[in-house]
């Protein structure tokens, strides 16, 4: 960090194939970085980092407004519909020791779309990577986005009642990663929102590092 009222907080986004991670990192960033669209295959091919503007008076710590700046590693969908997974394993590991690899990684976020049930391997696919590539202490970085939650709101549900209905995998996902979680409404993103700045609020309280080796 290069002022002591300036944090700045280095995130990767993961998830299946058209979970919704790079808008996710566009939500984050307040841009249009990351190219993103409907496919019937996986978009995203390798890894890109980008960098949100200055968010002024983001918190308060010891009396100071701290300033946030947040940067979003993109990354290929896992499994994906034509890398390998070796690939994808061996392109995030890289990414993430060449961008974060002198700060470390703050916030591993887990993109789950809430319009799509949580179960069987190719759901756990991306968890694994995760596990993989921090290691036995994933859970202490990671939080999980449910993108896609207009589409519950359509239905009628309610966040409570979604987690009420979730199935044991997703509520044991939720309960390692201390229940840190938010629910992203696509169409209430400008930049961020609150749900989103709320989550970053709160790892921020806690920061720690994981470092690339």
């Amino acid at each position: 960090m290069t002022d002591i009222n300036q944090m700045i907080i280095n995130l990767a986004v993961f998830g299946r194939t058209q979970s919704g991670k790079s808008s996710a990192g566009n939500i984050l960033l307040g841009s249009d970085d990351f190219y993103s669209s409907l496919s019937p295959g996986s978009v995203t091919t390798e890894c890109s980092l980008g960098r949100s503007c200055h968010l002024h008076s983001f918190m308060r710590r010891g009396g100071q407004e701290i300033t946030l700046q947040i940067q979003v590693l993109d990354t290929p969908g896992y499994p994906h519909s034509k890398l390998s997974m070796k690939h994808v394993k061996q392109e995030v590991k890289k990414a993430l020791a060449h961008h974060f690899g002198q700060e470390g990684l703050h916030l591993a976020l887990l993109v789950q779309r809430a319009d799509v049930p949580f179960f069987g391997q190719e759901a756990s696919n991306p968890v694994q990577l995760i596990q993989e590539l921090l290691g036995d202490s994933w859970k202490n970085y990671t939080a999980v986005l449910f993108s896609h939650a207009e589409k519950i709101e359509e239905a009628g549900i309610s966040e409570d009642e979604y987690l009420r209905e979730a199935p044991d995998a997703l509520l044991n996902l939720l309960s390692s990663v201390q229940q840190r979680f938010s629910f992203q409404i696509l169409l209430e993103l400008t930049p961020m929102n609150h749900a989103c700045q709320d989550l970053l609020r709160r790892k921020s309280t806690t920061l720690q590092y994981k470092k690339q080796v």
